[in-house]
């Protein structure tokens, strides 16, 4: 079963060799019916994997490792469909070896929590659609802060062979918009069935925790922003700063709700 486990790994390492080979011009080079062939059935493989590490048994365990090997699934997934219409080897060549490392998370980070509630199909609906969006906002994060150190090398007059690569940055921003859009959709799925059917999913009434707070706030704010987007051009440095402070009250949410029970209110 650990060799299964670590099959993703091992595809995810492979596959980013190959996107590093260089081309006669001396580039890197990816793209292609056969790559983009060859990561789509990495990541139904790694789909496979994760569906058995995290529902074995009809039961639904969960844990960091696990959060860190979807996040990074759902990166490769966004990212291959993007590469579908545009050339994205430089994107590819960052988040395939990242993926190949956290695609190993579960094994190296092997505790779990065993998740109540997990028999009623609402229930797992909400927890997908959460974990899926914080997943997509947690990307759009590490996608500000890349498209930051590019415009800033820029800004100097020169690129890292690394940052080189990459697509141009008004490509990168319409990833960035795509990805928080999705991300915002699925976050307002999130709070509608979190407030709409608390009881059935949680089985109690909806109680407006800090987690629910913090959630509504980032809400506002990755609203705020589309808006922004939409009807007033935002973009730049704007867009980043809104798409990271959104991203930091999503972050207290998740994070720091523990914190303020332990620490500012003294609660164990």
């Amino acid at each position: 079963m650990i060799l299964i486990e670590l099959l993703p790994t091992a595809l995810y390492a492979a596959l980013a060799i190959w996107f590093m080979r260089p081309a006669g011009n001396g580039r890197p080079t990816g793209g292609g019916g056969v790559r983009s062939a060859g990561l789509a059935a990495a990541l139904v493989i790694h789909a496979f994997v994760l569906s058995h590490q995290i529902f074995p048994d009809g039961h639904m365990r969960f844990g960091a490792g696990d959060a860190l090997a979807v996040m990074t699934w759902l990166a490769l997934v966004f990212y291959w469909v993007e590469s579908l219409s545009s050339r994205l080897d430089g994107l590819h060549m960052l988040a395939l070896p990242a993926a190949a490392l956290c695609a190993a998370a579960p094994l190296l980070l092997p505790a779990r929590h065993e998740i109540g509630n997990a028999a009623s199909p609402l229930f797992r609906a909400h927890f997908v659609m959460a974990m899926t969006a914080y997943s997509l906002f947690t990307l759009a994060a590490l996608h500000a802060m890349l498209m930051s150190a590019v415009e800033r090398n820029l800004h100097r007059g020169r690129l890292s062979r690394v940052l080189e690569n990459l697509p141009p940055l008004l490509v990168m921003e319409g990833l960035l918009f795509r990805l928080i859009t999705i991300a915002f959709v699925l976050l307002s799925a999130t709070l509608v069935t979190g407030i709409a059917f608390s009881e059935q999913v949680f089985g109690k009434p909806l109680a407006f925790s800090h987690k629910t707070v913090f959630a509504i706030a980032a809400w506002v704010v990755f609203g705020t922003l589309l808006a922004g987007r939409h009807f007033r051009g935002w973009r730049g440095r704007m867009a980043l700063r809104w798409t990271l402070g959104g991203f930091f009250v999503l972050l207290l949410a998740y994070i720091g709700t523990q914190f303020v029970l332990e620490v500012v209110l003294g609660r164990s």
